[in-house]
């Protein structure tokens, strides 16, 4: 993939910052980063990756952006997070060989760009999976702990000014969790929870042990677990394979009561399985911060249930996520320049 002078010609697609295109050269000299900051969107926070929204290029500036991705051997970033931006720049670059999204899923977008099989093939795509661990394994325990507390109900009462009777609370130290995806996220999940003290059960295709985790289940397994588990947190990716897999079947079976977080992807969950679930206390309290539909739109009933927290898909957002993908763009790049196996390889097959 590497050109024959042992160099790898690396255009930036996304906002970043000056000072990341910097330490990814410091990192592996031997990269060429081409970039033009005044082609980029300005990034309004962290992680902002399709920059602002008002922002528009001029003719010019748009040819002069196209030229520039359309140089690469390698992309960092999906051209202004587009699928279509991709497409285009395949068609037009025979010689793109790798690009790095920015998404932990960006197979998704991947799979929207419509890319032929001999594109498929001659590109490889990686994904930023592992840098958004830490702080969504805090999200997810965050909503455990809110379940387990009656954050809802706590809520709702001190706008009511109302101080009732005391009542007794559930300790997540005491709740068997069951685990659903045990990637990069899923793994930072359990080490969290083990450190609790909950008990954990875990969702495997390849039934390994993994460390943390007390007990494995296949996928298969989930509906026959659940009525045994008193927390539900999901990672997984948005595929063909994970998509409602949290439905209706599962939903009937839980055990009243039952704390759900979602930090993988919103598809995973059947929002209209979900609503009766939540009126009925078999669900007694949902964290989502992924959702079907994003952004969740104003008409979506979802938003007024009182045992359901919405975040608007912000639960990964870090201070240091910009850094952490350039590092790891780095170390993929070394890999790369090395002759040696990429990091976090989308399947182009199932897109995961």
């Amino acid at each position: 993939m590497a050109e024959r002078s042992g160099r790898l010609r690396v255009v930036v697609a996304t906002p970043l910052a000056e000072a990341h295109c910097e330490l990814i050269e410091r990192l592996e000299p031997r990269i060429d980063l081409i970039r033009d900051q005044s082609l980029y969107p300005p990034m309004r926070h962290a992680a902002d990756f399709s920059g602002d929204p008002s922002f528009a290029r001029t003719p010019s500036q748009q040819q002069a952006f196209e030229a520039m991705v359309d140089s690469a051997e390698a992309l960092y970033g999906i051209p202004d997070v587009d699928p279509a931006g991709l497409k285009r720049t395949a068609d037009a670059n025979l010689g793109l060989r790798w690009v790095q999204t920015m998404a932990a899923g960006g197979g998704g977008q991947v799979k929207a760009a419509g890319l032929s099989q001999d594109q498929l093939r001659r590109i490889t795509f990686t994904t930023s999976a592992g840098v958004h661990g830490g702080p969504l394994a805090e999200f997810a325990v965050f909503g455990l702990f809110a379940g387990a507390k009656d954050l809802s109900r706590l809520t709702a009462q001190q706008r009511d000014r109302s101080w009732t009777g005391r009542w007794e609370m559930r300790q997540v130290s005491e709740m068997t969790v069951l685990v659903v995806g045990l990637g990069g996220i899923g793994k930072e999940v359990v080490k969290k929870l083990a450190g609790l003290g909950a008990t954990v059960i875990g969702t495997s295709r390849h039934g390994k042990p993994v460390e943390h985790v007390d007990r494995l289940i296949t996928v298969e397994d989930i509906v026959s677990t659940v009525p045994e588990v008193d927390a539900i947190v999901l990672t997984l990716p948005g595929t063909a394979a994970t998509d409602k897999l949290i439905g209706a079947d599962v939903l009937a079976a839980v055990k009243p009561g039952t704390i759900l977080v979602n930090v993988g992807r919103g598809t995973v969950v059947d929002e209209d399985a979900l609503l009766p679930a939540l009126r009925d206390g078999r669900i007694g309290f949902a964290a989502l911060d992924v959702f079907a539909t994003e952004p969740l739109p104003a008409s979506s009933p979802l938003w007024a249930e009182p045992n359901l927290l919405v975040s608007p898909h912000t639960g990964a957002l870090n201070s240091a996520e910009d850094r952490l993908i350039a590092e790891l763009f780095a170390d993929n790049a070394t890999r790369l320049l090395d002759g040696d196996a990429l990091i976090n390889k989308v399947d182009t097959v199932d897109f995961y």
